[in-house]
């Protein structure tokens, strides 16, 4: 276990009596929030141990700023702790590592911690990790859960494990199959959650990890779900568990993109892992709401076919672009096959990087369309930007985002994929079109970007439900430690 301890400043005697160790599963998409989560603890008086693999804390301390007072990182390893290739991990002995080593390291926190006058007062876990609120148990601390996704997507975890939910093979093939659910919107079968599906291939048990996540909840009168999402947005899905007490808290992103007050809010927990901003001025250069943002996160590796199809929609749309397309981690040269065919003429038209600093796009004027795969972090980001979207969701969480998205805000499109499961470029085109084209419908999805984006900040402005939901859980975290 690596503990990093920042001591002897007067905020941090203050905090003695509420001290939260904070336990995230080591991805981008986790971390992003639950940094945030931790930073708005902090500016309450609240001390936060913030506990992720190594291999995550190595990468994030090359491109954070400090942390502010009253902020401990512990690390613990994952087996590899990024010695190996990407290619070259066996994800099941890595999640197993992780459970094992983290466990431990938890263990020694709280220990030491007691030992040392400032025992943790809850523990606070991540997607992936029922293991912590185990650990939790063992030593008679009260526990949370922070779901990085909406509250809706955990409504559908609840309800399938509770048999509320069929899923077969043929229903797969009915494009008229449809399920309605308490409190949440019609769902056809592409709005489920991939991991449900019969088609899913789920390396890393990620479902089995979410069953076991649920069954402890279960086993709690009224347990406390913190949700990266807000009233306004899911007012149903929040109270659609009644045995559950889902607490709205979001939108977790940095305020500097709330609010301004504090620019200097993105230091710290802002951009993780990259820093380049080789794009910032060919973007500023660009008319106002101009700009087809492609992205699809730190994660997704789309097909060759699929990469062609896209470069062939950005083209036949005719509008300037910034494409973000990741290098190989492994550090080997792209090899000339893997190019894209039409490079040259992407890159007269658009600019594509390796990385980019997402909010700081979204919230750029000449920025017009989010063309998006609906992670959970990425429709967020949109939403509190304004920015009308695109959606093309992959697996996991994406498809029901991308429902919400299309039918339930009615902020962006889905794009329809071919027969093959392929979206072609015309289809791209097409959706581009709709969204910043100037007709009735671009005209209503822009309007309510600019609802959504209202409503996202209003929620955690000071009096906000969000910033009120916040406050209720700490005042309760102290009434229960006393």
């Amino acid at each position: 276990m690596y503990l990093f301890h920042i001591k002897g400043t007067p905020r941090a005697a203050a905090m003695v009596h509420r001290h939260i160790l904070l336990v995230t599963f080591p991805a981008q998409g986790h971390i992003k929030p639950s940094l945030q989560f931790a930073k708005q603890l902090i500016k309450m008086g609240l001390e936060v141990t913030f506990a992720t693999s190594r291999d995550a804390h190595r990468r994030m301390t090359k491109t954070t700023g400090p942390p502010p007072p009253g902020f401990n990182f512990a690390a613990f390893s994952d087996g590899y702790d990024g010695s190996f290739k990407p290619s070259d991990i066996d994800v099941k002995h890595m999640m197993s590592e992780i459970r094992n080593r983290g466990s431990q390291t938890l263990r020694d926190i709280i220990k030491a911690s007691a030992d040392e006058g400032r025992p943790i007062t809850c523990l606070v876990y991540g997607l992936f990790l029922p293991w912590a609120a185990k650990v939790a148990r063992e030593f008679d601390i009260a526990a949370a859960l922070l779901w990085s996704q909406p509250a809706t997507v955990l409504d559908i975890y609840h309800y399938y494990f509770h048999d509320y939910i069929d899923i077969n093979v043929e229903n797969c093939k009915d494009p008229s199959w449809s399920i309605e659910l308490p409190g949440l919107p019609l769902l056809k079968i592409h709005d489920l959650p991939s991991f449900i599906l019969p088609s899913n291939s789920d390396e890393f048990n990620a479902l089995q990890s979410i069953q076991e996540q649920l069954e402890i909840l279960d086993e709690e009168t009224s347990p406390t779900v913190l949700v990266n999402s807000f009233d306004a947005l899911e007012p149903e899905a929040l109270k659609a568990i009644d045995k559950y007490n889902l607490i709205g808290i979001g939108p977790l992103i940095p305020s500097a993109f709330l609010d301004g007050k504090e620019p200097s809010d993105t230091s710290f927990g802002g951009d993780l892992f990259q820093k380049s901003n080789s794009y910032a001025e060919w973007i500023s250069s660009k008319p106002k709401s101009s700009v087809v943002y492609v992205s699809f996160g730190s994660i997704l590796s789309l097909p060759r076919k699929q990469m062609e199809e896209i470069a062939r929609g950005l083209l036949e749309s005719c509008r300037p672009f910034l494409w973000v397309i990741k290098v190989k981690e492994n550090g080997e040269e792209e090899k000339e096959e893997d190019k894209l065919s039409c490079m040259e003429e992407l890159e007269q038209q658009g600019m594509i990087v390796p990385w980019c600093s997402q909010l700081e796009v979204l919230s750029h004027p000449s920025l017009g369309c989010f063309v998006t795969h609906c992670g959970w972090n990425s429709t967020v980001e949109s939403l509190v930007s304004g920015v009308p979207m695109v959606a093309f969701p992959q697996w996991t969480d994406q498809g029901t985002n991308a429902k919400m998205i299309e039918d339930v805000w009615k902020r962006g499109v889905r794009v329809k994929p071919n027969e093959e499961g392929t979206v072609e470029g015309g289809e791209l085109k097409r959706c581009i079109e709709m969204v910043m084209g100037g007709g009735d419908r671009a005209e209503e999805l822009r309007r309510n970007a600019e609802k959504w984006k209202d409503l996202a900040r209003d929620a955690m402005k000071d009096g906000g439900s969000s910033a009120k939901n916040l406050k209720a859980f700490v005042l309760e975290i102290g009434e229960t430690f006393h």
